[in-house]
């Protein structure tokens, strides 16, 4: 190896999963990087993301996301360091913001990293969670969409994970009456020291619809879905008439190996004159500038807390993303290295 040279390790796709991905589906392999040539960028990974919506990627089908390539190191949302630099709007010691994750460094063009302006008092990291993707997708996603009024009840599935935990915070915020599923007793109690009205362990309540209603009993007014499967049922049996359906996930669906059923009492948005809306985080990027001073704000203010689930080690990815599929996270689930 020349002076210039360093190893890096990534983990690539060797096979596309089938039902719940395994270990056996992801390799960790090692490269060798040279000196970032003009206009590119030789960054160190500190914090990498992995994210319930990679499992899509992970199958060869078109999608709003192009899939990953096999043999080839995976993507994702990643906060590094600048070690070297071949263009002139970054110098070492930046801290830059890519989706060059899944790898312990690389070397790419400087127009693929953005440079991160980090507020006093804010985690780096919390650019992959709370004030990054997640974030927006929380804060898009609940405001454009489901446009909350005071006094409105708003469902949350999915509600201690890195997208639920933060609507139900900005629900609060907007003056509604915040109702979430979780599963597990520690993460419900985590969302009730957060602010949230009612926090439903989905697991052990017997019957949902009955736990659901007995914490709404004035009905729901806004569902924000990242579950799918029998959440969504129970929300559209509950739902006020006008009430709104934002759809970000079905979290319950995404190992599927046959499609599920959709939910049975899909007639009733007739009668409710329902208003069900999917969305893609991209479609708000244009809101980034306001996103930011919102959440900053209230990040500042004590209104929205924030957690992480950190694992250490690019060997340990694998699991950490497996384990987004079966709880294993509260808040954002972050790799470091």
């Amino acid at each position: 190896m020349g002076e210039k040279e360093m190893q890096a390790r990534e983990i690539r796709l060797v096979r596309h999963p089938v039902g719940l991905p395994s270990e056996a589906d992801f390799e960790l392999a090692t490269v060798t990087l040279g000196a970032p040539g003009p206009g590119e960028v030789l960054v160190r990974n500190r914090f990498l993301s992995v994210d319930p919506y990679m499992r899509g990627r992970m199958v060869d089908r078109a999608s709003y996301v192009p899939p990953f390539a096999l043999g080839k190191a995976l993507e994702g949302g990643a906060v590094g360091e600048v070690v070297e630099s071949g263009d002139p709007g970054f110098a070492p010691g930046d801290m830059v913001l890519s989706m060059w994750g899944w790898r312990e460094a690389f070397i790419m063009p400087a127009q693929t990293l953005t440079r991160l302006t980090i507020p006093e008092g804010i985690p780096p990291q919390a650019f992959l969670g709370v004030l990054g993707m997640p974030g927006l997708t929380a804060w898009a996603g609940l405001l454009e969409i489901g446009q909350p009024k005071a006094g409105e009840t708003l469902f949350v599935s999915g509600g201690a994970g890195a997208v639920g935990s933060v609507v139900a915070q900005i629900g609060k915020i907007k003056g509604c009456h915040v109702v979430a599923t979780a599963g597990s007793d520690a993460k419900c109690q985590w969302l009730r020291a957060a602010g949230v009205d009612a926090a439903i362990n989905y697991r052990t309540c017997g019957n949902l619809r009955d736990a659901v209603r007995g914490a709404a009993p004035r009905g729901i007014d806004i569902y924000f879905d990242n579950v799918g499967g029998e959440q969504l049922e129970v929300a559209i049996e509950l739902a006020n008439p006008f009430a709104r359906l934002v759809e970000c996930g079905m979290i319950a669906a995404y190992n599927a190996t046959e499609p599920p059923p959709g939910p049975r009492n899909i007639l009733m948005l007739i009668g409710k004159s329902l208003k069900m809306q999917g969305f893609i985080v991209t479609q708000f990027q244009h809101l980034q500038p306001q996103f930011l001073a919102d959440m900053t704000g209230w990040i500042a203010e004590g209104r929205i807390r924030f957690e992480e689930t950190i694992v250490d080690g690019l060997a340990a990815a694998p699991l950490a993303f497996i384990g987004l599929f079966t709880g294993a996270n509260t808040g954002k689930m972050l790799i470091r290295l």
